[in-house]
């Protein structure tokens, strides 16, 4: 079995009872993911992803809130976006948010939507602490990006202002759910902006349990 082919085996499994579950219990501990939808700032014509989309949770709120942009989602499991497929029908949303099943890094919006422009807006919530190459599929989503254009990212940050203990148990308990705690994320996207441009503005958040960040790809 290949490497591709075990992950997308292994986020089967993971998710193929947890989906049911997802929402209600990820609302307590996944803590900024709707700051970061509120800020997100799209205009009418524009082309977003969502990387790691899940259940479609993200994808219903941002389309509810900008009926005039285009949604597209990724996830590696395929329970997962039958979840999110059921969801965004039922919401009445399918016109505006389309589906597609593959592994970030082998993003290609051309072969997966049929989208053969730039994308406005990339969302990233709670995945990259998930996904072991996290580097190119930054790199990646970075790469089809329009000049100008946004990666917004919340994740797990690396717990420096937490006591120790509830560091100890948090990691032992995100490791059940694949989840692995990434302290260079935020030194990786400032390096990404002195080595390809643009802006970077990030925050960590309560006591750095998490962080949320925002880059702009250079204009031109």
């Amino acid at each position: 079995m290949t490497a591709i082919s075990d992950t997308l085996v292994r986020m089967d499994r993971m998710y193929r009872y947890q989906r049911y579950i997802y929402d209600v219990t990820r609302k307590f501990y996944l803590l900024g993911r709707d700051r970061l939808l509120d800020e997100l700032v799209l205009s009418p014509g524009d082309h977003v992803l969502e990387i790691g989309c899940g259940t479609g949770r993200n994808l219903r709120a941002l389309a509810r809130r900008h009926p005039g942009v285009q949604f597209y989602g990724i996830d590696a499991s395929a329970p997962m976006l039958a979840t999110a497929a059921r969801s965004i029908g039922q919401a009445g949303l399918a016109g505006r948010i389309r589906l597609a099943h593959g592994l970030a890094e082998r993003l290609d919006p051309a072969s997966m939507f049929g989208l053969r422009r730039p994308l406005d807006a990339i969302v990233i919530s709670y995945a990259l602490t998930m996904i072991p190459s996290w580097a190119a599929v930054v790199e990646t989503a970075v790469h089809h990006l329009r000049p100008g254009g946004r990666l917004a990212v919340v994740d797990f940050s690396d717990q420096s202002g937490l006591p120790a203990w509830f560091r100890r148990l948090l990691v032992a308990w995100l490791a059940a759910f694949d989840v692995r705690l990434r302290a260079g994320l935020p030194d990786f996207f400032r390096n990404l902006v002195r080595t390809h441009g643009g802006t970077l503005r990030i925050e960590q958040m309560y006591g750095g349990y998490a962080f949320r960040l925002v880059y702009t790809a250079p204009a031109h």
